[in-house]
């Protein structure tokens, strides 16, 4: 997946620091998607699957206008855990981030229903 650097993802505008470059929370989005697309081979009807870690080094700093390729490799499976080495790189061919992505194959509508009960709960 490619995606343009805008003034939207800066970590000014994201509110996760005071300098206009690919903020942090938005490159972990972007890598987070990558592996939504990937996880799809291993989900049947009515599955999907939800986040559960993220460990990711965000190395290189880009700015407004830069293009990052983000990737996710295919994850080693540990039952219903898939984890996902991903990475990033820029236009310049850079390396912006690594790590690892973990998502879990869920049934969705028992996964939806248990959170609909917990927040009647409240």
């Amino acid at each position: 997946m490619h995606h343009e650097v805008t003034d939207t993802d800066t970590a000014v505008a994201m509110g996760s620091g005071d300098v206009p470059v690919l903020s942090t929370p938005r490159l972990i989005a972007w890598l987070e998607a990558a592996t939504v697309r990937a996880a799809a081979p291993f989900t049947r009807a009515g599955q999907t699957t939800v986040g559960t870690g993220v460990r990711v080094r965000h190395l290189r700093a880009s700015r407004v206008g830069a293009r990052v390729r983000v990737s996710a490799e295919p994850p080693s499976v540990d039952g219903r855990r898939l984890t996902f080495p991903v990475r990033a790189v820029d236009d310049s061919g850079h390396l912006v981030a690594t790590g690892e992505i973990d998502r879990a194959v869920v049934d969705r509508e028992r996964f939806l229903s248990g959170v609909s009960a917990r927040e009647e709960d409240h």
